[in-house]
């Protein structure tokens, strides 16, 4: 088994950083110590080499020109060369690799833990203004004491972990909606605000200082959500569009958002983004009387309203 692990980390490549951690718990969880291979040494790891080298020749090679029909079928083809190969006889020692496994490798096994293991993305994060982290555009809640501080986050298929210093402070059930807002009552500073320099009436009247119109946005983006707290990232981004674009631009843009009903940040961004501010309106149609005339058929004929028949 030792010797496998090296094999296993070259096998499945896993060089993202935020795998380190679980790469770490699945040898704690099995009882196992992770001696990775070299880089560009494979040496190291002679055996797991020759041991693939010789499936491919008694398992690969053998079954390459075979059609199969499903994956049941293809496994089942496996399984009979598999166990041929485990039986073929060594040609300098005695018995074969069943018999190996059977006199050394068992009695030094270990039982398998009585809980499966499960795989977990660790992910290092900062915490938002709003006391929110971000995973995979959800927002998860911790106890708003530990605003811009560094966090990590332990993500398995179904919970969301938050620690701090090695100590877990806040766990959710993983969403996989898109921009939802998973917040915990408790972790909610009292007065439902936070006790910080960004507070909404401060957010506001900065809004009020590039006009009107991006007050309005504002003010509707903040009140669009349950809690005052959950519109922070979204008005901080507004914030940073203050800073690259010129009030005049700002305000038109707003003005663009609020007439199409598309209070975000994400909408005011394209619009300054594509230049659809610098666009003029078009003009809205002018209204025309419909005509009334009895060779004019309205729009009930098509609806099958008048007893008529639509074919």
């Amino acid at each position: 088994f030792r010797s496998f692990i090296p094999g296993f980390f070259c096998l499945f490549n896993l060089p993202h950083k935020h795998y380190g951690n679980a790469y770490q718990e699945m040898a704690t969880h099995y009882g196992a110590v992770i001696i990775p291979a070299r880089v560009r040494k494979p040496k190291d790891k002679a055996k797991v080499e020759t041991g693939v080298l010789v499936v491919e020749r008694w398992v690969l090679a053998v079954l390459r020109n075979c059609t199969f029909f499903g994956i049941a079928e293809l496994n089942e083809a496996i399984r009979v060369k598999l166990a041929e190969l485990n039986n073929k006889p060594f040609q300098k020692l005695e018995g074969c690799r069943r018999s190996l496994f059977e006199t050394i490798e068992r009695p030094a096994l270990r039982p398998l833990p009585a809980q499966a293991y499960e795989f977990a993305i660790w992910k290092k994060a900062r915490v938002n203004i709003d006391y929110h982290v971000e995973f995979e555009d959800n927002y998860y809640s911790v106890p708003y004491q530990l605003i811009k501080q560094e966090v990590e986050l332990r993500v398995t298929k179904s919970v969301v972990e938050v620690l701090f210093k090695g100590r877990r402070i806040a766990s959710h059930q993983r969403s996989f909606e898109k921009r939802k807002y998973i917040t915990e009552p408790g972790h909610r500073p009292a007065s439902h605000r936070i006790y910080l320099e960004w507070t909404p009436s401060r957010i506001v009247n900065w809004a009020n200082t590039i006009g009107p119109n991006t007050a309005l946005l504002v003010k509707q983006l903040i009140e669009s959500k349950p809690h005052p707290e959950q519109g922070y990232r979204a008005c901080m981004g507004i914030i940073r569009l203050g800073k690259a674009y010129s009030s005049d631009r700002m305000e038109k843009a707003a003005a663009r958002a609020l007439a199409c009903n598309a209070v975000s940040y994400r909408s005011l961004k394209s619009i300054l983004k594509n230049g659809l501010d610098l666009v003029d309106p078009e003009p809205e149609a002018p209204n025309i009387p419909v005509i009334q005339h009895q060779n004019i058929r309205g729009k009930s004929y098509y609806t099958g309203k008048e007893g008529v028949p639509l074919c």
